[in-house]
């Protein structure tokens, strides 16, 4: 291979940070995901995303190049001296549960249609697809894949549309049940929540897994215990499909599971940000904590921050109750959408969507946001902010509406071609 063949091929890898994709023969994998994308507007749009964070790296090294032995050994008595005030603030004495329903919106189709039990499919379109159930997993099939690349991967994928007022009514059921053993708990999606089960685990001990083995109609559940929500997201992983892990509430417990843990696996470490962390020869949070004097150098206050709080394993202890949830949205993914009227329908379905979670939750917001893809996979999001708080749907709406109105504008005479949108 070639540079640029080479550096595509990176591009185009293989994401298998995921549960049931274990063992996966990744060099066929990503031939065949670099020879179905050659030439799409998916490829062309995640060639231009890796060349945008390729001359973030290269800038990054260079700045690198110029840190001078003084500067680093000054960043890192900084980072020792933020280390120790962390520590004092250390809080082992909560029991955080993080559920994760399992390929959610897949179990509910399976749930409706059994006969796909023991099919490889997807929850999606040609265009990307949502999720994929733990058969379409060992070809590689993923969320967050064109359809048509996962086809490739396993030609007799089923690929089942997504019914999104179907997810929410199950998930509305399942959020009764959250209720009962924790009625502040906080839910991060339609098929994630997290529980404080502190104040009543000494006298249930069975609760974490009777709320695993719940049956919840549709889905497997697997459920991660840990002193704070960080860990306890990461713990939910580890046992899946269907399975429990608890992490022992102890500062050496703690550290000896971070040692060795991938950073990708740590919730805010994005695609992006690893490939940046391996470029400094980062790669788990054993290596964060050797390296922390030099990425203060190299990163934003608020990202060394958050690799530092990583590296000594700490996160938030306390579950923030409904009325002081900061953001609640919703989107959808679609083949492609131009005609005006439809893009104002799905916008006003939407607005619908936010408008009855607020309602159920009591919430008003202030500032009202539209995320668009168009067909060549580039992203825009829109905010206004507003003096009053708003929570109808005709509120919310008329803010959306204005802002989407403005990007078709932007286009005109051309349509504004989209492939996705949430608010």
């Amino acid at each position: 291979l070639d540079h640029t063949a080479k550096k595509n091929k990176r591009l185009m890898a293989l994401n298998d940070n995921k549960a049931g994709m274990e063992g996966l023969d990744r060099d066929k994998i990503n031939k065949i995901i670099m020879e179905s994308s050659k030439g799409s507007r998916f490829y062309e749009n995640e060639l231009k995303r890796e060349q945008q964070v390729n001359q973030r790296i290269e800038k990054m090294m260079l700045q690198k190049a110029q840190i001078t032995e003084q500067q680093l050994k000054k960043a890192q008595a900084e980072v020792e001296r933020m280390a120790t005030e962390l520590e004092r603030s250390r809080d082992l004495s909560r029991v955080i549960v993080h559920v994760d329903m399992d390929a959610f919106y897949a179990a509910v189709e399976i749930r409706d249609c059994p006969e796909l039990k023991d099919k490889p499919m997807a929850v999606g379109s040609m265009s990307m697809l949502s999720t994929s159930n733990y058969h379409a997993r060992k070809y590689g099939v993923r969320a967050a894949m064109p359809g048509f690349i996962a086809k490739k991967l396993c030609p007799n994928l089923v690929i089942v549309p997504t019914n999104f007022a179907k997810y929410r009514a199950v998930s509305g059921e399942v959020r009764e049940i959250f209720a009962e053993y924790d009625p502040h708990f906080q839910s991060v999606s339609l098929d994630e929540a997290y529980l404080d089960f502190t104040d009543h685990l000494e006298q249930r001990q069975s609760w974490p897994e009777s709320l695993r083995t719940h049956r919840f109609h549709a889905s497997s559940t697997a459920t991660g215990i840990a002193p704070n929500m960080m860990l306890a997201k990461v713990c939910s992983d580890k046992n899946k499909p269907n399975g429990q892990y608890r992490l022992p509430s102890t500062r050496e417990a703690v550290m000896d599971f971070v040692q060795n843990l991938p950073v990708r696996k740590v919730s805010g470490i994005g695609k992006v940000s690893e490939k940046m962390l391996n470029a400094l020869g980062i790669s788990s949070c054993s290596h964060l904590g050797q390296q922390m004097g030099l990425l203060s150098l190299l990163f934003s206050e608020t990202a060394w921050h958050h690799l530092l709080q990583v590296s000594l394993g700490l996160g938030s202890t306390f579950i923030p109750r409904h009325e002081e949830r900061k953001s609640m949205s919703t989107e959808r993914t679609f083949k492609e959408l131009s005609k005006v009227e439809e893009q104002l329908s799905l916008c006003r379905e939407l607005c619908e969507d936010v408008a009855e979670d607020m309602k159920e939750e009591g919430l008003k917001g202030k500032t009202v946001t539209l995320k668009l893809k168009n067909v060549s996979f580039e992203v825009k999001t829109r905010a206004l902010t507003l003096p009053y708080a708003v929570a109808t749907v005709d509120e919310i709406f008329a803010v959306a509406k204005d802002l989407l109105k403005t990007e078709i504008d932007n286009e005109s005479p051309q349509p504004l071609r989209l492939r996705l949108m949430g608010n």
